[in-house]
C-alpha cells in the first residue's frame, strides 16, 4: 500500500495553486489557511463553500515537472485532472487534518453531508491524499452508490483509492455499476489488477441479461472476463467474435488473448487471426477500444 506524508501533498497544492492564481485569490487561499491551521472550524466551513467565488473555475492544469512531483509525493495521484477549485477545497481539508486530527474524521463526514455536486466532487477525488485511508472506506462506497454520474465519476475514475482500499465487493460493484450507467471502464485505476473470479461471474451473467434483453453489451465488459475463472465464458466470448460488431469482436479477442488457457489461445488463433496479429503489434489493446467508443467509431 503506498505511503505518503499530507504534508507534503499540501506544499503541492499550495505551490501549483500560487503558481496559477491572480494575487487576490492567492492571499485569500493563505489567509483561509492560516486560519484554519489555528483550528477555526468556522474558517474551513466558510472556505469550502466560498470557493467557488473566490478561485477561477479553471483546471489546474500541471505540467511535466509537477506530474512528477506528484506522482513522486503520492504514487499513483492523478491531480492532472482537477479542477483549481478541487486543489483549493483539498488543500483547507489537509490543512484542518494537520491542524485538529482528532476531530478530522467527523468534520470530514459534515463536509460530505453538506456538499453540493462541485463540493462532493473534490471531497470523493482528495480520498486518494486524506489521511487514515482505512477509516474512508465506507464513505467510498457512498460516493459508488451515488446517482449522480460526476459524482460516481470522481471516486471511480483517475482515482487509486478505490484500488487500494475497497473489498471484492465493494470494488464489484463498482465496476459493474459504471457498465449500469454507461461510464467507460478503462479511466478506472487498477482495473486489470482486481480482476476476480466473482467480478468475471457477475459480468458474464450481466452479458446474459443483456442478450435475452435484445439489447446490446458493452464492449469493455469482456476486459474484466477471465475464462479460466469462469465457467462457460469462452462460450459467451465466442458468441460475441460470431455476432459481436467488429468493436465488439476486438474486445472479445483481447480478453482471449489475456487468458491462460490454451481453448482460448486455440479461438483466438482460429476464428480470430487477424485480430491477434494486431494485439501482437501492439496496435489493439484496450486503449484503442477506449479511444473508439470515446470517438463513436470502429476502432
Amino acid at each position: 500500500m503506498p505511503t505518503y506524508k499530507t504534508d507534503v501533498i499540501s506544499h503541492l497544492l499550495r505551490q501549483w495553486l500560487t503558481k496559477r492564481l491572480e494575487s487576490a485569490a492567492e492571499n485569500w487561499i493563505e489567509e483561509r489557511c492560516e486560519s484554519i491551521r489555528k483550528g477555526n472550524l468556522q474558517a474551513l466551513y466558510l472556505g469550502f463553500g466560498l470557493v467557488s467565488r473566490k478561485i477561477p473555475k479553471l483546471e489546474l492544469g500541471l505540467c511535466g515537472d509537477e506530474l512528477e512531483q506528484a506522482t513522486q509525493a503520492r504514487p499513483d495521484w492523478q491531480p492532472e485532472f482537477w479542477s483549481l477549485q478541487d486543489a483549493a477545497r483539498t488543500l483547507f481539508v489537509l490543512e484542518y487534518a494537520a491542524a485538529q486530527p482528532e476531530q478530522f474524521l467527523s468534520v470530514l463526514d459534515h463536509l460530505f453531508s453538506a456538499g453540493e455536486v462541485h463540493e462532493l466532487i473534490a471531497l470523493y477525488q482528495a480520498l486518494a491524499v486524506l489521511p487514515e485511508p482505512e477509516q474512508l472506506r465506507q464513505r467510498a462506497g457512498e460516493g459508488i452508490r451515488t446517482n449522480m454520474q460526476s459524482v460516481f465519476r470522481a471516486i471511480a475514475h483517475r482515482n487509486p483509492f478505490p484500488c487500494e482500499q475497497l473489498d471484492e465487493g465493494m470494488w464489484n460493484q463498482m465496476v459493474l455499476k459504471c457498465l449500469f450507467i454507461g461510464v467507460p471502464l478503462h479511466p478506472v485505476f487498477g482495473l486489470d489488477s482486481r480482476i476476480n473470479p466473482a467480478l468475471s461471474q457477475m459480468l458474464c451473467d450481466y452479458a446474459h441479461e443483456r442478450w435475452a434483453a435484445k439489447r446490446t453489451v458493452h464492449p469493455e465488459l469482456w476486459r474484466c472476463v477471465r475464462p479460466e475463472m469462469t465457467p462457460n465464458a469462452l462460450e459467451d466470448l465466442q458468441r460475441v467474435i460470431e455476432q459481436g460488431d467488429e468493436l465488439e469482436k476486438q474486445a472479445a479477442a483481447l480478453a482471449l488473448a489475456a487468458s491462460s488457457l490454451p481453448e482460448a489461445e486455440e479461438l483466438l488463433k482460429t476464428k480470430q487471426p487477424d485480430q491477434l496479429a494486431e494485439i501482437e503489434a501492439g496496435t489493439l489493446n484496450w486503449d484503442s477500444i477506449y479511444h473508439a467508443l470515446q470517438e463513436g467509431c470502429p476502432a
